[in-house]
């Protein structure tokens, strides 16, 4: 009698991560536009209410780093959320009636890879 044929399962996990973590930078037109830490999440929350509502705008958003002379800022936001942060941050046009952009250089679901850019990796 033959031994029963072995079974294999493929599993997939497409994101089992909860949380992704984002570089961004807020560039102004003009110079001299400064905000602090509050301000900085206060902009990042309102962009997200103004394209999704209220209740999208509730979504867990926190600023791990933010640096105020250069406004950029390392974010963490749940997984779910991600693609939505994004997009509002693309379509943000203007804070307080200046003219200005968010710049995302990196997205990962791992923070240890927001340490290091291969793309500006010098070797020696």
């Amino acid at each position: 009698m033959p031994a029963p044929a072995a079974t294999y399962e493929r599993v997939v996990y497409k994101n089992p991560s909860k949380y992704h973590y984002m570089k961004v930078c807020l560039e102004f037109q003009d110079c001299g536009v400064g905000l602090n830490a509050a301000q900085f999440k206060q902009l990042l929350i309102s962009a997200v209410k103004d394209l999704f509502g209220e209740v999208d705008a509730a979504l867990p958003l926190d600023i791990l780093t933010y640096e105020e002379k250069t406004l950029s800022a390392i974010l963490r936001i749940c997984s779910s959320g991600l693609v939505k942060l994004w997009s509002s941050l693309t379509l943000l046009g203007s804070y307080k009636g200046k003219k200005c952009a968010f710049r995302v250089s990196q997205v990962s679901p791992f923070l240890l890879a927001l340490s290091g850019n291969s793309r500006e990796l010098v070797l020696d």
